[in-house]
């Protein structure tokens, strides 16, 4: 019996920092621009695994969950590292082997340490549900899936509900902009709900504040967690609302916060953590996710997130 299965992408990510870029300034965001015809020198280029389903597999291995993965993995090189790197940190592969490349990401450096991705979903879209073996678990994280994957995780979710296991949903932008009615099947009754606040809004179509929105969508699961980078982040079970705020670190890539945050508040709730102790065990796994490249690198034990904020607590 594992503790929890992640259903969800495999990528290979690559960093891409540029000598030259120019910005537009708009009201709510930045653009980046790059000069039509021109040819333009890179300055740093990084490459990791990512994907959701895996990153957040690694991650509660790490914090010492039995975990299991399940995905699409294809035959090519991409495939191979995604694949050792799982082993690597003992997650138990679930998902087929199938002819064709997983998923791919180019990820350009913005404004202050932010990102833009371009992402190629590869066979990550191409789960089906004759691919799903018996998924032998108390939890369940379900992260973005499209396409064909869509509609298999659908039918995952109604094997849970029917054997009355748990399950956690963090929902893309591309999901999120299909609405609460398209995505009540995966957010009625589900005991975590993880979002950012962008997300947060599209989904309900409102322009919400973060109180609000947590209130409306605890009105569906269990306990909702909205996160809003730099702010910090708020979750809510029904009975209060906890939030908490960034420390001062030095940001050296964001891509993977998310993942990083999801897994740590999932695991801290399975661990029987309280809902407020749960947003801080989830805080420290970003935190040091960000401070370097890579959704995987730099993920910390169980132990080592319990020492940190034992250490804060004392700095009080």
């Amino acid at each position: 019996m594992l503790d929890i299965i992640t259903i969800g992408s495999s990528t290979v990510d690559v960093f891409v920092e540029t000598k030259q870029k120019h910005y537009l300034n708009k009201k709510t965001h930045h653009d980046i621009c790059y000069i039509i015809g021109s040819k333009i020198l890179i300055k740093n280029l990084h490459f990791s695994t990512g994907g959701g389903g895996t990153n957040t597999a690694a991650s509660f291995s790490k914090l010492g969950l039995k975990t299991g993965w399940l995905g699409v993995l294809g035959k090519d090189h991409n495939s191979k590292l995604a694949e050792e790197e799982l082993k690597k940190y003992k997650v138990k592969i679930l998902g087929p082997k199938k002819q064709g490349m997983i998923g791919y990401s180019v990820i350009l450096f913005g404004l202050q340490k932010d990102r833009t991705i371009l992402t190629y979903k590869g066979l990550s879209n191409t789960l089906l549900p004759k691919n799903v073996p018996k998924l032998n678990a108390n939890w369940h994280y379900i992260s973005s899936m499209l396409g064909q994957s869509f509609n298999t995780t659908k039918k995952i979710i109604q094997q849970i509900k029917k054997e009355k296991k748990h399950w956690a949903f963090n929902p893309s932008t591309y999901l999120a902009k299909q609405g609460l009615k398209k995505l009540m099947p995966f957010i009625k009754n589900c005991d975590v709900l993880i979002l950012n606040k962008e997300e947060a809004q599209l989904l309900t179509k409102t322009n919400n504040n973060t109180n609000q929105l947590l209130n409306k969508l605890q009105k569906y699961a269990k306990i909702v967690a909205i996160t809003e980078g730099k702010k910090g982040a708020s979750i809510y079970d029904g009975i209060k609302i906890h939030s908490i705020k960034c420390h001062n670190i030095k940001i050296i890539e964001t891509t993977g916060a998310g993942d990083a945050f999801a897994s740590g508040l999932v695991a801290g709730i399975i661990k029987g953590e309280t809902v407020q102790n749960a947003l801080k065990i989830a805080q420290a796994q970003s935190e040091s996710v960000i401070q370097h490249f890579g959704a995987k690198n730099k993920l910390l034990t169980w132990k080592q997130i319990k020492q940190k904020l034992k250490q804060k607590t004392h700095k009080k």
